[in-house]
């Protein structure tokens, strides 16, 4: 588990593992980062409660750093990658190595079932599980069992990981995808399992989500800049969404400005015909069941959904254009959390 200022969460999520029941011995490793939250005291308390855990530094903050040096710090055979911002399903990791072994895949995933607790946080979980919201990958809400693409979070076989040289510490968001695309470019099997669910806790608050999902567009134009075609198709919508934005404002000015005018300012106004159907599929989405609690969930609908999708596609630009050079996820690295009830 890579942990950095994680002290509202990190306690549930550990909770959560070390209540797992599997047949054999269980430990806990925590990669801890240099949180300013007072996150690292609470890790050191809870090892000195339970030998399970065992806690190892990861100075660089880097999620694939930490997690392999995780890895090399574990003793047994299978690989179970949690997060701190997460909690499994009691019978997560019993219900995973059966999968594992029943069919012989090498990487097994399940569900991520987001949820929130404030307006924004169950307005960002709304848009986490719906195929609108983050492009309809298996992990976030397929109900079909099969081999996958990638896996979401992952129990994984030790020995395929040394084989393939574990995580590759270059990639800083998006290690997850690459990881399984090596495991597969190697004959193995990536399994997606529907009966396997981890709840996940979303950014909670506007700017920190916009920072993620802008670091996380720009490491999937470098992965596209480093393996092509090898990515969905999937993945370029957000920033199709973006320079369809762009060319309207830009019409809009040109005929506010009055340089585009008559029969070709008609043409020209099918170019507003993506971002008004868009608009209209997004109002839908905040209007439709399942919207939230209140009024306030729809309107943070209405706000989540084009800040995920337009800063995940002007990262995914920049990412394309120049490389993700040192790019990283700043959206916990001042977290100041407070206990949750």
């Amino acid at each position: 588990m890579p942990v950095l200022n994680e002290r509202a969460y990190l306690e549930r999520a550990v909770r959560t593992v070390l209540e797992q029941v599997v047949d054999g011995p269980t430990e806990l490793v925590l990669a801890l980062g240099p949180s300013s939250d007072g996150t690292t005291a609470l890790a050191e308390r809870l090892a000195a409660a339970d030998d399970r855990i065992l806690l190892v530094h990861n100075p660089a903050a880097d999620i694939p750093v930490g997690l392999n040096a995780a890895i090399r710090a574990s003793t047994l055979p299978t690989i179970v990658r949690v997060d701190a911002h997460s909690e499994l399903a009691p019978d997560y990791t019993r219900l995973a190595l059966a999968t594992l072994a029943r069919t012989r895949a090498a990487n097994v995933g399940g569900v991520m079932r987001a949820d929130g607790r404030s307006p924004f946080q169950r307005a960002v979980a709304r848009a986490y599980n719906s195929p609108i919201g983050l492009g309809g990958g298996a992990y976030h809400g397929g109900t079909r069992e099969g081999e996958a693409e990638s896996a979401y979070l992952g129990v994984m076989r030790r020995a395929v990981l040394d084989e393939v040289g574990l995580f590759d510490e270059s990639i800083r968001r998006g290690e997850d995808w690459e990881l399984n695309l090596r495991i597969r470019s190697a004959g193995y099997r990536v399994w997606f399992d529907p009966g396997l669910s981890v709840t996940y806790w979303p950014r909670e608050s506007w700017p920190r989500l916009a920072r993620q999902f802008f670091a996380t567009g720009t490491w999937r134009g470098e992965l596209v800049r480093r393996y092509g075609r090898r990515n969905s198709l999937r993945f370029f919508a957000p920033p199709a969404l973006v320079l369809s934005a762009g060319t309207a404002a830009v019409l809009a000015v040109l005929q506010a400005t009055r340089i585009v005018t008559g029969a070709a300012s008609m043409a020209a106004s099918v170019l507003y015909l993506p971002v008004a159907a868009y608009t209209a599929l997004v109002a839908g989405v905040a209007a439709g069941r399942g919207g939230g609690r209140g009024w306030r969930d729809k309107v943070w609908t209405l706000a989540v959904l084009p800040t995920m999708h337009l800063a995940w596609g002007a990262g995914f630009v920049r990412g394309l254009a120049s490389g993700a050079r040192d790019t990283v996820d700043t959206s916990r690295l001042s977290e100041r959390n407070t206990p949750l009830p």
